[in-house]
């Protein structure tokens, strides 16, 4: 009944970061509040792998619902047997967990490298990505940031913004991951064992 309440409680925590990825990037779309750069494609290519959105927001919500759904008592009635079919409650759970993993580090990868990369601004020399080449040491040197002059503050609200989607996509791993060690125990530590013996189903 622990591992249960203490699995529900972490499939519950993925919703509100998964709602919060697809808040945070959509508004990479809108630098300075404005839809304008979207539209005439301004905007740093790595927004455009809907990590945010997709990834680390509607699949994470689809795997949060299904977790939901596994931990639910009333799901252990796929086989004759009860162990039978907590034993494929467990694997399943295991599945989705990590696919979660897979989602959300998908979605820390990209806005690592949309970091990195910076914004993609309209400098002097028009419009290019100005710090492409200074493997992130823009970052700690604010000085620097001048040189995108359009969109404004667009170096701030990229930091800003990838920053967090990193922030919620780690905590979505670190869930999921804590989610198969839990399931992994039960299946090592014999809460109950995964060999399906002869008869059972």
């Amino acid at each position: 009944m622990g591992s249960w309440k203490c699995g529900s409680c972490l499939s519950s925590l993925l919703i509100p970061l998964a709602l919060w990825s697809i808040i945070v990037n959509i508004l990479l779309y809108f630098p300075n509040g404005q839809a304008s750069y979207a539209s005439s494609n301004k905007l740093t290519n790595y927004v455009w792998y809907f990590e945010g959105i997709c990834f680390s927001g509607i699949m994470m919500l689809i795997v949060a619902a299904i977790l939901l759904v596994l931990e639910n008592d009333n799901n252990y009635k796929c086989c004759q047997s009860e162990n039978c079919s907590k034993k494929y409650m467990t694997l399943l759970s295991m599945i989705f967990s990590a696919l979660g993993i897979a989602f959300s580090g998908y979605c820390l990868v990209i806005s690592a490298l949309g970091l990195l990369q910076g914004p993609y601004c309209r400098t002097l020399d028009g419009w290019e990505y100005a710090f492409e080449g200074t493997a992130g040491r823009f970052l700690t040197d604010s000085s620097v940031w001048i040189q995108c002059l359009e969109p404004a503050h667009v170096v701030e609200w990229n930091i800003i913004l990838f920053s967090i989607l990193i922030a919620l996509s780690g905590l979505q791993v670190i869930v999921c991951l804590i989610r198969v060690v839990i399931q992994l125990s039960k299946i090592l530590c014999g809460t109950y064992s995964v060999i399906i013996q002869p008869g059972i189903i």
